[in-house]
């Protein structure tokens, strides 16, 4: 997902995305741990986009932080 795609998204959906996106990676996690993931790159990306997400997320809580004050 690109970084323009995420700024067109809801605030509600954004944190919806957020956590399932943490429970991918929590599942990528354990697959790998016990038995080594073919795609190990999905580790790696799905990070990423975590972070992505929640970079989007905060911008937005300092922006209305902002116009709030």
């Amino acid at each position: 997902m690109k970084n323009t795609e995420i700024r067109e998204l809801p605030t509600k959906e954004l944190v919806e995305m957020i956590e399932e996106q943490k429970s991918k990676m929590y599942n990528l996690r354990a697959t790998h741990a016990i038995s080594k993931i073919e795609q190990t790159h999905l580790l790696k990306s799905t990070k990423r986009l975590i972070a992505r997400l929640k970079t989007e997320l905060t911008k937005r809580q300092a922006h209305d932080q902002l116009q709030n004050s």
